[in-house]
């Protein structure tokens, strides 16, 4: 064993002349714990809100989505979108219609987006929690169209899940200008059913402005005949999605652009990644200051070892390492207070969990979920590990070289 780290280690656990320099090294070592105990709920609960956001949007979101670089609409008999059809990894194939209607429903007026899909959106998405009233999922009949919209969107129409009359629905007709004289013959106009149900997704972006129909009425609606807006693919089950992904890139080419579920909502996650960085670099500056007080316990504790510093001088140890005992020292206490903070952490998130001890607010049902959401990432705590470590080293390293200097 390296004789500078066995001093250090007896310094670190053996009982000082003065009781106070103990309570001290302790101090340090809780300061350090707290902190670090900080980092890892803090990073967990945004870990938490992220995977609950993910988790909303894969209710409506595909698996993999697939639109034009650039422009809004194609053909779909694409010949590039015909060899996508036949890739082994794609389970299901659904086009999508999408575009901005003005629903019209007595005296309400809402702009909306209406997205046409066909009957395969029920294999596309996880669907069991989606839709709520006592219809079912049909998009199309033989005489009409059914509409299924959003649940905030019904509201603001005020509709329950079914209603009996059709919503009247207009969309400005393509290359044409306002006719002042007559306006209503520049758009499109036409009417959904009510299926009986509503869909919710949790989310306002869905739920206050999307209507789901067919893609025959959407592209009657939207002048969009023999087009699409993008294409939605399930991939086969034990297949990646990645992996899915970079073999429809392939076949694409780079007219098209394929997204996975975090790159549809990259906006979304983007701002809640620098969230969680920015709480990542506070935190590590409370760290910082937590570390400064291992500083003061290495001070006190090497005025209390002088005597110990010129038996090791006489046996022949340098200054640099006398030095190195009390910068290990230092590090030990870093380390202690990583590791304890670390699973004082993890055990903290657990407990949340599995009970939910901190909840969201005092009414019950006023939120999506009642308890703060946590999910512990190994990654996050690798990242805490070494940023505790370093952090450690940097706060002792230049005060312990000059305290050596002029204390010892």
């Amino acid at each position: 064993m390296n004789y500078e780290f066995f001093i250090a280690r007896r310094y670190l656990f053996s009982k000082k002349s003065h009781h106070a320099i103990n309570v001290i090294s302790w101090i340090s070592v809780c300061g350090v714990a707290i902190a670090t105990m900080a980092l890892v709920c803090t990073l967990s609960v945004f870990n938490g809100f992220q995977d609950l956001v993910a988790g909303l949007f894969t209710a409506f979101d595909p698996q993999l989505e697939v639109r034009l670089n650039e422009g809004r609409v194609l053909a779909a008999d694409d010949p590039a979108l015909e060899k996508l059809k036949k890739l082994e990894c794609v389970e299901t194939y659904t086009e999508c219609v999408e575009g901005q209607a003005l629903v019209v429903v007595g005296q309400h007026q809402v702009v909306v987006q209406v997205r046409g899909v066909d009957d395969s959106f029920l294999q596309q998405t996880e669907t069991d929690e989606l839709f709520y009233g006592d219809g079912e999922f049909v998009l199309r009949g033989d005489t009409c169209d059914y509409g299924i919209l959003g649940i905030q969107l019904a509201a603001k129409l005020g509709l329950q899940a079914s209603f009996a009359d059709p919503i009247r629905i207009f969309a400005p007709k393509k290359g044409e200008r306002v006719n002042m004289g007559n306006p209503m013959s520049s758009f499109n106009q036409d009417q959904l059913y009510s299926p009986g149900i509503v869909f919710m997704v949790k989310q306002s972006k869905y739920d206050a402005n999307y209507i789901l129909t067919s893609t025959g009425f959407a592209r009657r609606l939207l002048d969009a005949q023999g087009q699409v807006t993008a294409i939605h693919l399930r991939v086969k089950d034990g297949v990646s999605v990645q992996r899915a992904k970079k073999m429809a890139e392939e076949v694409l080419g780079e007219r098209f652009v394929v997204r996975d579920r975090y790159e549809q909502q990259e906006d979304v996650f983007h701002i809640m990644h620098i969230e969680k960085l920015i709480a990542y670099i506070f935190l590590t500056f409370i760290l910082l200051v937590a570390c400064f007080n291992i500083i003061g316990s290495l001070s006190m504790l090497m005025i209390d070892k002088k005597a110990d510093v010129e038996t090791l001088r006489n046996l022949g140890a340098t200054n640099s390492q006398i030095s190195h005992v009390f910068m290990l020292e230092g590090r030990m206490i870093s380390l202690a207070g990583a590791v304890v903070g670390i699973l004082l952490g993890v055990a903290l998130c657990w407990v949340q969990q599995e009970f939910g001890i901190i909840t969201m607010g005092d009414a019950e049902g006023s939120f999506i979920v009642d308890a703060y959401p946590v999910s512990v990432n190994a990654l996050d705590l690798v990242i805490i590990f070494v940023t505790v470590l370093v952090v450690g080293w940097l706060a002792v390293w230049y005060p312990v070289r000059y305290l050596s200097k002029n204390l010892l």
